[in-house]
């Protein structure tokens, strides 16, 4: 293949030579940066910073000289305005020629600064990819996300086209004008759908098109932070048909993880009190709802398994599933067995599909409204972790029907289990299952794709810019074998696999993972028993307590993806949050006062909010860091970073049960004691590899 450098070259409008990106020189500079690495001449944070720099500077040259072009396409545009209004009045057949060739000109001019933006997007694709494999970082996920998501970012001139549609929409609508059938009093706007447009009109539709194609994976890539909150998996190439996506599917999917999250939480306020009326003690409310959490360690990958086949039985499993589940817990309280209400629970986290809803919307939904359905998963979750409590609260009542028992402690079972069971119904009415290229129709379509387009192999799947015809590659690309680059492609077939391409710096993501998940189970699961015990509260006060807790999700994870991102270092906001996270379980310590409601409130708040924050940072900085071998497969980041969440919990709700046979008046501090240690030990390992994280 021919190097893209010459490629460039022989592609560039002569005029407009030095508004180019200086490809050449920033490779050359790649190579400088190595070299004084090797030596120990320059830092890499040094290297990172001078290099965002060089690409600033670039960018805004190639961004300026565009908006001037802009400007001077408005002005032609102007002018021919006066010219069309003059010939309307009185019309002329040469003049109106003479003025759609004017227009057409203008427009074959914005076809060429088309193609100058597209050179550059391939310029500064190729690039990033150049140093994220010459350094083995994930750079061009960092700087893409910090200049996209600023106020004042060049990028945004870039994926908007704000001011090409404006010049598009000026040309389409005077050539719309000048045309033949001057009888018409429709405009464009009126026929917003044209049966024939003119050619010119056309192309530059089209280019348009490939444009955005080619960049709105920036805007997306932009907002993972918020986004990918629950969700590591890189979405796959977009090759998804938009008259396959089915809207009622995507629903199902969602109300799927809305249920279960509203199943998970909605035991909460009433474990302890049913756990007492069946003779165990009220700390036992640990192991009822880790329970649920142990199944989970293991359904969380037989459904990623699974969803690699199908969608729509996994589905149907995990509602069956729960659906007994729910109706053995409700059950539990009648048979007065223990061992019923945990199997029942055990039941439930055998039918987490929450693997499946997230590769549902990574593999069958449009690039275009995933970033919509992603926000809809995490939405989805918020809401079902604040329900959950909240109908809990309401279910305050007590009655017989026949020999079954209906209160406070059975009725979630048998809400949930009506909940289930109607949206099997519903699953089996609407849902459509995708469908599913055989593995020859894939390998033909990669086999394709590979001649067209490169893909960024440090995690980013979506291509900058997908072009019609064949890109030209580095000479150091082209030196690379075919085995080599499906090797570094291959997913990881084991957990053992997995783990052994863990970095350090992955390694204490998901350490700092499992601590926030750990201190947050503690404080909900507890909360029940430390809150009667000390303020002697009902069970519909501690409804509202965590309810108000699970309201804050979603305003924290916008106000962090929207402005502090913005202000400060994803890094500096992950050792902050750390710390807050440690002064908030530092003073839910009972110690030498009397304990209030102020305190555990405040304290528990703190510390909520705080892990909230770590949550949304520490998983935006594990998809940067983590290899590209784990954004896919069974074994994929997104299980990994589950199956560290869901032990977490597990051994939180053990330690729960343990502290209670020291008695319930040493409960809190012998919880609260380990999330400490854990909490100190993340903090020491942030620090210790500080440098390493973006």
């Amino acid at each position: 293949m021919v190097a893209f450098g010459k490629y460039l070259q022989r592609k560039q409008i002569e005029e407009w030579r030095g508004y180019y990106i200086n490809y050449k020189l920033m490779k050359q500079r790649v190579k400088q940066y190595a070299e004084q690495i090797r030596g120990g001449s320059q830092h890499p944070r040094h290297v990172l910073k001078d290099f965002s720099r060089m690409l600033d500077t670039q960018i805004e040259k190639t961004v300026l000289f565009m908006l001037e072009q802009q400007g001077l396409l408005a002005g032609r545009l102007s002018t021919l305005r006066e010219t069309h209004d003059a010939v309307l009045e009185q019309p002329d057949i040469s003049k109106i020629v003479e003025l759609r060739e004017s227009y057409r000109d203008v427009g074959r001019d914005l076809l060429q600064l088309l193609k100058f933006v597209e050179l550059n997007a391939i310029g500064l694709r190729k690039i990033l990819k150049k140093f994220d494999k010459r350094f083995g970082y994930r750079f061009a996920d960092y700087y893409v996300k910090t200049r996209a998501n600023h106020p004042y970012s060049q990028l945004q001139q870039v994926f908007k086209h704000v001011g090409v549609g404006a010049v598009v929409g000026a040309i389409s609508r005077n050539l719309h004008e000048l045309q033949e059938n001057e009888g018409s009093f429709y405009s464009i706007y009126d026929q917003p759908v044209l049966p024939l447009q003119d050619p010119v009109v056309e192309a530059i539709k089209t280019a348009v098109d490939k444009l955005t194609n080619s960049t709105s994976f920036l805007n997306f890539l932009a907002q993972h932070a918020l986004i990918m909150q629950d969700d590591l998996q890189t979405p796959s190439e977009d090759t998804i048909d938009e008259r396959t996506y089915h809207f009622n599917s995507l629903l199902l999917n969602l109300g799927n993880t809305f249920l279960y999250m509203v199943n998970t939480y909605i035991i909460v306020p009433t474990a302890d009190d049913y756990s007492m009326s069946l003779g165990a003690a009220a700390t036992v409310c640990g192991v009822v709802i880790g329970s649920m959490a142990v199944a989970q360690v293991f359904s969380s990958v037989y459904f990623s398994a699974w969803s690699n086949k199908s969608y729509f039985k996994p589905l149907v499993f995990s509602s069956i599933a729960l659906f007994i589940g729910n109706l053995m817990y409700a059950l539990a309280y009648d048979a007065n067995s223990i061992t019923l209400l945990l199997v029942g629970r055990l039941c439930c986290g055998l039918g987490s599909a929450r693997a499946v809803n997230r590769r549902y919307i990574s593999d069958c939904v449009p690039l275009r409204i995933r970033m919509q359905a992603s926000a809809g998963f995490v939405s989805a979750s918020a809401l079902g972790m604040a329900c959950g409590p909240a109908l809990a609260g309401l279910l305050q009542i007590k009655f017989k029907f026949y020999k079954l028992t209906f209160n406070q402690s059975t009725l979630p079972g048998w809400v949930m289990a009506v909940a289930w069971l109607f949206y099997l119904v519903w699953l089996c009415i609407s849902f459509k299952e995708p469908l599913r290229d055989t593995e020859e129709q894939e390998r033909s379509k990669r086999n394709e794709t590979s001649s067209m387009t490169e893909r960024i192999e440090e995690g980013i799947r979506k291509p900058l810019l997908i072009t019609s015809g064949i890109l030209p590659d580095d000479e150091e690309d082209c030196d690379e074998s075919e085995e080599s680059a499906d090797d570094s492609r291959r997913p990881a077939n084991s957990f053992g696999d997995a783990y052994r391409l863990l970095t350090p710096s992955v390694k204490v993501q998901l350490l700092i993972y499992f601590m926030l998940k750990y201190a947050m189970e503690i404080l909900l699961s507890e909360s029940s028993v430390v809150t009667s015990y000390y303020f002697g509260w009902t069970t519909s006060s501690v409804a509202i307590f965590l309810a108000c807790l699970g309201l804050t999700v979603l305003p924290i994870n916008i106000l962090v993806g929207s402005y502090i991102s913005n202000m400060f270092e994803d890094r500096q906001i992950l050792l902050t949050s750390e710390i807050i996270v440690f002064v908030g379980i530092l003073f839910s310590f009972n110690l030498f006062v009397p304990y209030t409601v102020p305190q555990y409130v405040i304290s528990g708040l703190v510390m909520f909010v705080a892990a909230e924050v770590l949550e949304g940072v520490n998983l935006s900085l594990l998809s940067r860091v983590m290899s590209s071998r784990l954004s896919k497969g069974t074994y994929n980041g997104g299980l990994l970073s589950t199956e560290a969440g869901t032990l977490a919990r597990v051994v939180a709700d053990v330690t729960i049960t343990l502290g209670g046979y020291l008695g319930r008046n040493h409960l809190l501090n012998a919880t609260l004691l380990p999330s400490l240690v854990i909490c100190i030990g993340s903090i020491v390992a942030t620090c210790c590899t500080y440098n390493s994280l973006y």
